[in-house]
């Protein structure tokens, strides 16, 4: 179980994502699964994926494109968020992002790894890392910060 350890406040897993399986299966039908977007580990305060380069993510200047990897990084971190909310918690919603983009490729697979940085009861803050498998180098450092959304009294 994951405890936001300042509050001491227990932390929910969301229900659709409790296993990698599920994570993948949530995702097809929607931007990450079209972007073509596979989960490849679901931890607590932890998510990883990647996605395979190809010319429908490439810019025209013949390199991968930049929200391609915003993409990948975002979804991991709203799947992150998605695994951690709250107890009471129905949703989330992205509040800010930030992405440094310091390399990029024209083929192979971009790898992220994501990782809470801060629980709360009205946010959460998420770093990722974008890397090209197959060379090692760090395409993007990505920070986002989520909004956690409650149902409405009534």
């Amino acid at each position: 179980m994951l405890v936001n350890y300042r509050t001491r406040r227990r932390l929910s897993i969301f229900p659709g994502m409790m296993t990698l399986e599920q994570a993948n299966a949530r995702a097809q039908g929607f931007f990450p699964g079209h972007l073509g977007i596979v989960f490849t580990h679901v931890g607590h305060g932890e998510i990883e994926a990647e996605c395979a380069v190809r010319a429908e993510l490439m810019a025209p200047n013949g390199y991968l494109h930049a929200g391609a990897v915003v993409t990948l990084a975002d979804s991991c971190a709203g799947f992150g968020c998605m695994a951690t909310l709250p107890d009471g918690a129905d949703g989330f919603t992205t509040v800010e992002l930030k992405t440094n983009h310091l390399g990029t490729a024209r083929d192979g697979t971009i790898i992220c790894v994501a990782k809470v940085v801060h629980t709360g009861r009205t946010t959460q803050v998420w770093d990722a890392e974008v890397r090209h498998r197959e060379s090692g180098r760090t395409l993007a450092l990505f920070r986002c910060t989520q909004m956690i959304l409650y149902p409405r009294a009534g």
